[in-house]
């Protein structure tokens, strides 16, 4: 990993920095690019509500081999890990490798390890449709993600999305005041309830709304139609001071648990991250930065190495807090 990420870094050069802890200090503002918007304090907010959670370590117990993986969505996954819609090499990641080698490269290292990546959305076409022909040419394989955009290309990229063969197609709402589309011209709006039933209905697919921050919303998410939520800020990229990711889960997993599954991204870095939003009540975390920084340092190997490193991580940070199986992880995982 340490020479995926320094070619990363000599790849992403003027876009990301590749800092040894991913937090958003150094690139604060840079929107296009990898940073957080204003004083990022919303992306240096999920860091550090997942650094201030401790865990309790606990040794006494039998098993030294837990079970990583879970069910979500119909979906089997090795961890409870996805790989966020993050696309845009261009403007965000310095251009130096094609878009559609990046998103090809990133979703079939998700596929050979047993877990599944997203596509995000954006302009020019080649963004969005380079994440569509991965999806398909892995038979399905992938979670397409289209933006809250106005209704005729709205229709267009859901009927696109739905012909890659996804189970699962998802909606990042809160990309509703992304500064990079906003500077493009390009409308992108928020959606009442009523007009995201409406959206739902319309795709043969189980459908995630990303981007819930409240209890409410998440309510109001289910009402909609939607199986699955993310809570994310969009990695403190649409509006300065909003909490960490990490301080809110707890309140919506207890508002809507077992009525829905529920993701988390924001600040999720290694795989005890990746427990310490288990047992604050998500299903499974994405994770996006890292994704991004591994798949353009090394391409399909090293998103892999990424996941190996993760993987081993996660399954020592179970062993090491008495966590058997990772679709059962306990609040008292957590110190509190």
């Amino acid at each position: 990993m340490k020479t995926v990420r320094e070619h990363a870094k000599e790849l992403m050069k003027g876009y990301c920095k590749v800092c040894p802890v991913c937090n958003g200090k150094a690139c604060t503002g840079e929107v296009p690019g990898m940073g957080g918007l204003g004083t990022a304090s919303s992306f240096k907010n999920n860091v550090t509500a997942l650094a201030n959670i401790k865990l309790n370590m606990r040794t006494i117990h039998e098993f030294s081999e837990p079970d990583t993986s879970v069910n979500i969505m119909g979906m089997k996954l090795d961890i409870p890990v996805l790989a966020a819609p993050i696309g845009g090499v261009s403007f965000n990641m310095g251009g130096k490798i094609e878009e559609a080698d990046y998103i090809s490269a990133k979703l079939k290292a998700c596929a050979a390890k047993g877990i599944i990546g997203c596509t995000g959305d954006g302009v020019p076409e080649f963004i969005y449709q380079s994440g569509f022909n991965a999806i398909e040419e892995l038979g399905g394989h992938g979670i397409p993600f289209i933006k809250p955009w106005e209704e005729a290309e709205l229709h267009m990229k859901l009927e696109k999305a739905d012909q890659t063969g996804a189970k699962i197609i998802g909606m990042d709402i809160d990309a509703a005041g992304l500064i990079t589309l906003r500077k493009m011209g390009r409308p992108v709006t928020p959606k009442p309830i009523s007009k995201l039933r409406d959206i739902i209905e319309s795709v043969n697919a189980d459908f995630i709304l990303k981007g819930i921050m409240t209890p409410d919303e998440a309510k109001m998410a289910i009402d909609a139609g939607a199986k699955g939520i993310v809570v994310s800020n969009h990695g403190g990229r649409v509006l300065d001071s909003c909490p960490g990711t990490a301080e809110v889960l707890q309140a919506i997993s207890e508002a809507v648990a077992g009525q829905c599954c529920i993701m988390v991204d924001g600040g999720v870095r290694t795989g005890i991250d990746v427990l310490k939003m288990l047992a604050l009540g998500a299903d499974a975390v994405m994770i996006g930065r890292p994704f991004s920084i591994a798949t353009m340092g090394g391409l399909q190997e090293g998103a892999e190495k990424y996941i190996d490193q993760l993987k081993s991580e996660f399954t020592q940070a179970m062993v090491l807090t008495g966590t058997e199986k990772a679709d059962s992880v306990a609040p008292t995982a957590l110190y509190f």
